[in-house]
């Protein structure tokens, strides 16, 4: 199984999820308390990748790295940003240098 499918169907779960009930889906719930909390959320998971990652134990990084993206599919879905939108843009990125692409960015 290809891994853009697993993002692809995460992106459909997360796109049907958003108008339900916050009392059975946790993407609703999240939907409902708004933009700020589904930010904050993902910052959180963001710090704890970054924890993870630092006591160098692999499987806590593993699923802390997929509670983010899944935070920031969540994120994008809810500011109508297509995850396709996203993989333009790495693949617009793919084969320029990072510092290259980095100086070109508007400040």
């Amino acid at each position: 199984m290809a891994h853009s499918e697993t993002l692809s169907r995460l992106e459909a779960t997360i796109q049907s999820r958003r108008q339900a009930d916050p009392g059975s889906s946790y993407v609703a719930k999240l939907n409902a308390r708004g933009l700020n909390k589904i930010a904050q959320k993902l910052g959180e998971e963001a710090t704890e990748t970054v924890i993870a990652a630092l006591v160098e134990d692999r499987q806590a990084l593993v699923g802390e790295a997929a509670d983010l993206i899944f935070h920031l599919v969540v994120l994008l879905a809810a500011k109508d940003i297509p995850l396709a939108d996203v993989m333009a843009e790495l693949d617009r990125r793919e084969g320029v240098s990072g510092l290259a692409e980095k100086a070109a960015r508007p400040s």
